[in-house]
């Protein structure tokens, strides 16, 4: 059977799904030249790797883009293409794939982060309408699914996102874990959360005054967050893009990995915690609570409750 596996984001996850099909099935991986590069020392010998340019969203190169990935498509003949959630441009170019059986990861059922307000959300339904099967994080997720994108549910299959440990490949080796750190990491918005472990750091700091709080990522204007905090010096703030040996570093620092979501479907983070051996501490939303068993890899916490969050990650510390 040939696969052909095309990603334009969740790389990560990609990279790691390929591998492990292509020790039992030929599997060719398409994914942008950039991510290609990032990843080019770690991904294993054994994936047939065919990189693509990729533009900028804006530029009418997207094009040449599709028009790439179509010619490599057509010349590999795969028997199943699988898509993972794919991209504004390349969505429209979706019915010209009828030949191929489509199964498509859709990642994000609600959709919070989609690139920009400026797209229309009519580009992200192609994936879901020509699929002929479907694949999503959660159950939570596949009930969206049905309820708001008139799929059957025998065409959409709950698949785990599994232990997310591409990052473990970068880990140094004089990195070492503060038994007293916490762990924000991933986009910075508003319905991530992030006020309320700020609003938790006063209550923790009673019962724990050595512990460090780490926010990661990029976002919106982190300005509004830093004037919540208490106690500014108990922070450790990297508003930026996250480079891949600086996560590995970060992840092996952290003691407690957070997400304190006021909304969502699944994340990404989770499963990364856990391939660096981490608790979490997470909120009830979305199909988050479906990845935790609490009080055993992490606690599950009510969102937008500061008190419980702080009295999780205490007990955690």
């Amino acid at each position: 059977m040939r696969i052909a596996m095309l990603a334009f984001s969740n790389i990560e996850y990609t990279v790691e799904l390929t591998e492990a099909l292509a020790e039992i099935e030929e599997v060719m991986l398409l994914i942008p030249d950039k991510d290609a590069r990032r990843f080019s020392g770690v991904i294993k010998p054994h994936v047939n790797l065919q990189p693509f340019y990729y533009s900028r969203m804006r530029y009418p190169t997207n094009l040449y883009m599709i028009w790439a990935i179509l010619k490599k498509l057509n010349h590999y003949k795969p028997d199943i293409l699988h898509l993972q959630k794919g991209h504004p441009w390349f969505n429209l170019a979706i019915p010209l794939l009828k030949r191929y059986n489509l199964v498509t990861t859709i990642h994000d059922v609600i959709l919070l982060d989609w690139p920009s307000q400026k797209i229309p959300n009519f580009t992200y339904l192609p994936p879901i309408k020509y699929a002929n099967q479907l694949i999503v994080h959660g159950q939570y997720l596949k009930e969206a699914m049905v309820s708001g994108y008139e799929r059957q549910p025998e065409d959409i299959h709950v698949l785990r996102r599994g232990v997310n440990s591409i990052y473990t490949r970068f880990c140094s080796t004089t990195a070492e874990q503060d038994a007293l750190t916490v762990l924000y990491f991933g986009r910075i918005w508003g319905y991530k959360g992030i006020k309320y472990l700020i609003e938790a750091e006063p209550l923790i700091a009673a019962k724990v005054p050595d512990f460090k709080i780490i926010i990661a990522g990029e976002g919106e204007d982190f300005q509004k967050y830093r004037d919540m905090m208490v106690n500014k010096e108990r922070f450790i703030v990297y508003n930026e893009y996250i480079p891949d040996q600086s996560v590995a570093e970060l992840f092996q620092r952290a003691s407690i990995v957070v997400l304190p979501y006021i909304d969502g479907s699944q994340s990404g983070v989770i499963p990364q915690a856990y391939a660096f051996k981490k608790p979490v501490v997470i909120t009830n939303v979305g199909s988050l609570p479906e990845n935790v068993e609490d009080g055993i890899t992490g606690y599950i916490v009510p969102p937008k409750n500061s008190k419980e969050l702080a009295d999780r990650i205490i007990e955690l510390l």
